[in-house]
């Protein structure tokens, strides 16, 4: 026993150790998250489409309507210090001659504050669209995979092989292929604008309507078997616990498996969120304006193609490594006592 518990004893202190480094880049990223996010909900609270929405839905349309496109066009970081402080720099690596290499770092990097101040608003009002098709497409597919997930675990040969075929044949196509297969062989941008999705605010455009379905037609595969591994994982006992007590499969998958498998499946849901994040940038191809177009105007209007690309890319990584931070808080939250992530029990 004693053996045992020093053992065990060991391995918490262990586990402690190796726990602070990740707690403190969890405390790290929270905190520029917050600041991220902070600014990211003031640019969209002052886009003028959203103002309108909410002056017009409070019986004011024309209350802030003619200050609202300045706004949204100035960026509220001033770029002039960030080039003050570049020109400095290069002056004194100029003067060093060879030994300016470290010097041409900080200059690309101050240009690179510079830029980024100015392009700011363009690109916060890409990952506007980008948060929202994530968001919308993720849940819809939520909806879908559902029922997927239940239909291949408990539905018979029918309904599982179904289920299978579905998830098999999305899981094994690309994505890009079948956004433009909605778009160019389906047509559905022109059934989205005669359906009514103009553009105009606050109902989205055609396409970013399709790529929604594009999205919710891929993310509902996946989320599928994320679901489906984690309701094969509950232990087949309470099944029949469950019938003893005088619940009907029905009964016993609404009340029994689905409020256990779907927090076990968070982990392969939080995945998914991450990935679509990062997919949503295909709906650049079928004219949707979100956060990876935007960047491509900028790139084509200003030809500074390398600092867009890498000012995007932190865009992508800030919303990233916040979703992840997030999920895993959700997670830990409404974990079930005495199981881990993996159904086990601990």
């Amino acid at each position: 026993m004693t053996d045992g518990n020093t053992t065990d004893d060991l391995a918490d202190e262990r586990a402690s150790l190796v726990e602070q480094v990740p707690e403190r880049r969890r405390i790290a990223i929270a905190i520029v998250g917050a600041v991220f996010w902070t600014w990211l909900l003031a640019r969209w609270a002052y886009h003028n489409a959203l103002l309108d929405v909410i002056a017009t839905a409070l019986g004011f349309p024309d209350l802030i309507r003619s200050e609202v496109p300045v706004l949204v066009r100035q960026g509220w970081i001033p770029g002039g210090p960030f080039r003050a402080v570049a020109d400095a720099v290069a002056g004194v690596a100029n003067a060093l001659g060879p030994a300016d290499v470290l010097l041409e770092w900080l200059v690309w990097l101050a240009d690179l504050a510079a830029f980024a101040a100015t392009i700011a608003p363009k690109l916060a009002d890409g990952a506007f669209i980008t948060v929202y098709l994530t968001v919308v497409s993720l849940l819809l597919g939520l909806v879908i995979a559902v029922p997927l997930a239940v239909a291949r675990v408990y539905g018979g040969r029918v309904l599982s092989t179904l289920s299978l075929g579905y998830t098999e044949l999305i899981r094994g196509t690309p994505l890009l292929a079948q956004l433009f297969f909605l778009w160019y062989a389906l047509q559905l941008g022109s059934v989205a604008r005669a359906i009514g999705f103009t553009g105009e605010p606050p109902i989205p455009q055609a396409a970013a309507m399709v790529a929604v379905v594009g999205f919710t037609i891929n993310s509902a595969a996946y989320q599928a078997e994320y679901i489906r591994s984690a309701l094969q994982s509950i232990d087949a006992g309470q099944l029949t616990a469950a019938r003893a007590v005088g619940l009907d499969m029905r009964g016993t998958i609404r009340h029994v498996v689905l409020p256990q498998g779907l927090r076990l499946a968070i982990p392969g849901w939080t995945n998914e969120f991450v990935y679509l994040i990062k997919y949503s940038s295909l709906a650049a191809f079928i004219t949707v304006p979100e956060l990876f177009r935007a960047a491509e105007g900028v790139g084509s209007d200003t030809f500074r193609y390398t600092k867009v690309y890498v000012i995007v890319g932190l865009f992508y990584l800030a919303l990233v490594l916040t979703t992840a931070l997030a999920m895993g808080r959700f997670e830990a939250a409404v974990s079930i006592p005495g199981l881990d992530s993996s159904g086990n029990q601990e």
